[in-house]
């Protein structure tokens, strides 16, 4: 009994030192089983050390050692696995073997199958897709329990001489089984428990981070801007549940929502030494009120005791602000909070620079757009002054009229600022510049609109029928002897909305849209960009009977 009081005793300190390393980072790979080489090589490192420590805390009994190395090799083999058990033990069982004894073979040989006794027990597990039994304190307990029968056989055959090896089992095996057994048992239960914790934590951070991810999606579509500033802090404010939320660019206050709201105020320049020393350095800052003190630059009575300032930054390391969590005084910040914090930086900044990024590429399309008006104006008015200048001779009524389509259709060129029109005045577009090429070709061109009156009021991109109806003319009806026809049609299909224009040269060539088709392919790259890549142009052709431009919108087209 004295015995086993003295093995316990020292295997609370044996506990103790693993509770102290469960504080470090040097434990967490043991609350999995990845099975990758970092995980491996920690097991074997720390539960060899366990192994030593075990026999440096045993106790002299008759020339041999009563101990709790038997904890490491279990729980090595357990959580690495046989490679990993074999080797812990062999390690415990080598260092068991320096020191001598006559049972030094017998420890170091049972150390080792101690061992692979728990990676055989892990890889027994692991198929059988049962890896939480491996954290259970009871399963340790019994495979450990198993392990020390098998330690005191191992001795009795091979230690010599054998009366004094039976006379050290039955005053050891005893006390060793159940002191390594419930040690064991709860050295697993302080890792489970760290594991428990670590999951917690994970869930708990993985939700709120999802949340916000979620709520925050599309926000800065528009830019980071004190709009987009506002509705993200408000988010992160309701999400995380800390004190009061601040985004910063590099000079102002973009928003500030909680505690202090009413002399945090947006629009201000930033006063606060933590935030100018955050962007300066391009790190974060995080001022606990105790350790690093923080003052309100503002207020002298404020109550915002505490602050965690993380920069936005690029993937080139530029600073684009700010975000700031505040705790109010007598309250500290949570681990979750902390690493929260930079998390949501992380995400805040890949969002404003995707904004940035449909910013540009929105602002590139309208920049196309307008080159291809460029480009159509004066090669279309060069066109339409020779008509005019053709028909007025022999009829002044109708050239007359042709100047006031050119005329009509140059005024909606001109003032089109706004990003969608109806189908209705986008057809109106359309019938001004047919007019005046209806009588350049004179009787070799006809126009036929095929859209049913009630889908003239949906919306489309400005500027998407006229370069289709041109190119139409310019690459096919050009090219006929006899008589054209462009055929406008419009259809509600359950994919979107359909618009075709279509003639009956058929002479379109896939080459023409990459050297030729300027026009095509930004009205394609228009309504890709604006829509998803499920929308867009596709052309279609028979050779000498007809080529088609299809057109596939949204039902609903929302200004851009």
């Amino acid at each position: 009994m004295d015995l086993i009081f003295s093995l316990l005793q020292q295997l609370s300190v044996y506990l103790v030192i693993a509770y102290l390393l469960s504080k470090t980072p040097l434990f967490m790979p043991l609350t999995t089983v990845s099975g990758s080489i970092s995980q491996r090589f920690t097991c074997y490192v720390l539960f060899s050390l366990f192994c030593i420590l075990g026999t440096y805390f045993g106790l002299q009994i008759q020339d041999a050692i009563a101990n709790t190395r038997a904890i490491g090799a279990v729980m090595g083999g357990l959580l690495g696995g046989p490679v990993v058990g074999f080797a812990v033990g062999l390690t415990g069982g080598l260092h068991r073997y320096s020191m001598g004894g006559f049972t030094d073979v017998a420890c170091a040989i049972s150390t080792t199958v101690e061992g692979v006794m728990g990676g055989l027990l892990h890889l027994w597990l692991v198929r059988r897709g049962q890896v939480e039994k491996i954290f259970n304190p009871i399963v340790v307990l019994l495979i450990t329990l198993a392990a020390e029968i098998c330690q005191m056989l191992i001795i009795l055959a091979v230690a010599r001489p054998f009366e004094e090896a039976y006379t050290l089992v039955a005053a050891i095996a005893l006390p060793m089984i159940i002191a390594n057994a419930i040690g064991a048992a709860m050295f697993m239960s302080i890792i489970q428990d760290k594991k428990t914790i670590y999951e917690k934590f994970s869930t708990t951070f993985t939700g709120q981070a999802l949340k916000i991810a979620q709520r925050s999606v599309g926000v800065f579509r528009d830019g980071f801007n004190t709009d987009s500033a506002n509705q993200v802090a408000q988010i992160i404010y309701e999400e995380t549940g800390v004190g009061a939320v601040s985004i910063t660019d590099h000079e102002k206050i973009l928003a500030f929502t909680g505690i202090g709201d009413d002399h945090h105020l947006p629009g201000t320049p930033i006063s606060s030494q933590c935030t100018l020393q955050a962007i300066q350095q391009k790190e974060v800052y995080y001022a606990d009120g105790y350790e690093v003190p923080y003052q309100c630059s503002l207020d002298a009575k404020c109550k915002l005791g505490s602050t965690l300032v993380i920069p936005l930054k690029t993937t080139n390391d530029e600073v684009l602000g700010t975000i700031k969590l505040y705790e109010p005084k007598r309250k500290l910040f949570s681990t979750i909070n902390l690493t929260l914090g930079e998390g949501i930086a992380k995400l805040l900044s890949n969002q404003i620079l995707m904004g940035r990024y449909l910013e540009q590429r929105n602002l590139l399309t309208k920049a196309e757009l307008k080159l291809l008006q460029a480009q159509v104006n004066p090669h279309f008015l060069f066109n339409a002054l020779n008509t005019v200048s053709a028909v007025v001779r022999r009829d002044p009524d109708q050239a007359r009229a042709l100047i006031q389509h050119l005329s009509q259709f140059l005024r909606r060129n001109l003032k089109q600022n706004s990003d969608t029109v109806t189908l209705k005045e986008e057809l109106e577009h359309v019938h001004s510049y047919m007019t005046i090429e209806l009588a350049r070709f004179d009787d070799r061109l006809s126009l036929t609109v095929d859209i049913d009156p009630s889908l003239e009021h949906m919306t489309v991109p400005t500027f998407t029928l006229q370069p289709l109806v041109e190119n139409a003319i310019k690459h096919g009806i050009s090219q006929l002897l006899s008589d054209g026809k462009i055929t406008i049609s419009a259809s509600s299909t359950p994919e979107g909305l359909q618009l075709v224009v279509e003639d009956n040269a058929g002479s379109y060539q896939p080459q023409q849209w990459s050297t030729e088709g300027l026009g095509t392919r930004i009205v394609d790259e228009r309504i890709k960009n604006l829509f998803g890549e499920q929308y867009g142009l596709t052309l279609s052709s028979q050779e000498g009977a007809w080529t088609k431009a299809t057109v596939l919108l949204p039902h609903t087209v929302r200004e851009a």
